[in-house]
């Protein structure tokens, strides 16, 4: 039974070859057992994250690099076309290459976490060398997609496929990918620029055209703003880019201004205690800054005498909530000094020119 014909080859051939591929599996299983167990304590033991990093990187590639062995020794030793054989050997000029290059990517990216990525306990925004923590992975993508460019030219050249062919090859169809590509490649140069001018990060609030919100994600090819009714607003990166955005959360403080409107009956006293009143904010509303007050005696208007206020509300304050107490500090206190505050009205004075004799 076992010299029986499958094929071109015998139940005992293709028998040998599936035991060959088994056994591979079988030593991926104990690479991964003599990782865990023994590797792993060895180069915890060491001074530097170096070993750790490379045998973290190496094991799964050459897992892989065993499973293409055996199943290159199983095919070889069969009794197969010359074509398919022909194809087998093609095929691993390419996956050898993409396999050493699947370890340098591995590599590439762990050490890039390892050396860029910011892993004091304070959570700074910036990680070593003075990048945005934000800007990594671009970084480690830009590095990835040059390494896995590098693998894929070079084994292409195994077979005989070089890059000048290739693009020839493409002709047309490549120029017109190309063209339909280049909003895409904007968009990451936008995305790009963001990150490295700093225009704005995750969490901060920003004003675009007609668009108000918090940003909630920078990606390579558009940034989410969440508005302020809670919609979540996708824009590309190239207009941003492009447009004049306002970054509110960089801001010292939030600027407000107020027009408090007061009665003609209003004496200069008064107005003068009105305006004290507004100075001394600051102390019965603490969110109120100091800095840059400005209270003044703007206009005579035509049902009010106007005292323009202006104050800034401190960065990491609830603006709403500070607009509130101040509003209610304004009622109250003028309420108690027994000042009015003005609503539109008109008086209309008539005067008398009747003459008594004639009545």
């Amino acid at each position: 039974m076992l010299d029986k014909i499958y094929y071109g080859n015998s139940v005992q051939d293709w028998g040998v070859s599936i035991i060959i591929i088994i056994c591979a599996l079988l030593i991926n299983k104990l690479i991964v057992v003599l990782d865990r167990k023994i590797i792993r304590k060895i180069t915890a033991k060491s001074n530097t994250r170096l070993d750790d990093i490379f045998f973290d990187a190496l094991e799964k590639p050459v897992m892989s690099g065993i499973m293409l062995l055996a199943i290159w020794i199983a095919l070889e030793r069969l009794n197969l076309d010359h074509t398919v054989h022909e194809i087998i050997g093609k095929s691993y000029d390419i996956l050898i290459v993409l396999n050493v290059t699947w370890f340098f990517a591995r590599l590439v990216a762990a050490l890039i976490e390892e050396n860029l990525a910011n892993k004091s306990p304070n959570k700074s925004r910036e990680g070593r060398f003075g990048i945005d923590a934000k800007l990594l992975p671009l970084i480690k993508r830009a590095v990835l997609i040059v390494v896995w460019l590098i693998g894929v030219v070079t084994a292409l050249h195994n077979v005989g496929i070089t890059v000048t062919t290739l693009m020839g090859t493409l002709g047309i169809g490549g120029i017109a990918f190309a063209l339909a590509a280049q909003d895409t490649i904007k968009n990451m140069f936008g995305g790009v620029t963001i990150f490295t001018d700093k225009t704005f990060s995750i969490g901060d609030v920003i004003s675009f055209n007609s668009t108000e919100g918090t940003v909630v994600d920078i990606g390579l090819r558009s940034t989410r703003i969440r508005t302020y009714d809670k919609r979540l607003v996708t824009i590309p990166n190239y207009k941003l880019m492009d447009a004049v955005v306002t970054n509110i959360s960089s801001e010292p403080g939030r600027r407000i201004v107020m027009d408090v409107g007061l009665t003609y009956d209003t004496t200069p006293e008064k107005m003068r205690k009105a305006m004290g009143l507004l100075k001394d904010m600051p102390n019965r509303v603490p969110d109120v800054r100091n800095k840059d007050l400005i209270v003044a005696f703007t206009e005579f208007a035509d049902s009010a005498l106007i005292i323009r206020f202006i104050y800034f509300i401190r960065k990491d304050a609830d603006i709403f909530e500070t607009r509130t107490k101040v509003n209610f500090e304004i009622l109250n206190s003028f309420t108690q000094e027994g000042l009015n505050f003005a609503f539109p009205s008109q008086s209309i004075y008539i005067e008398n020119n009747t003459d008594p004799a004639k009545c």
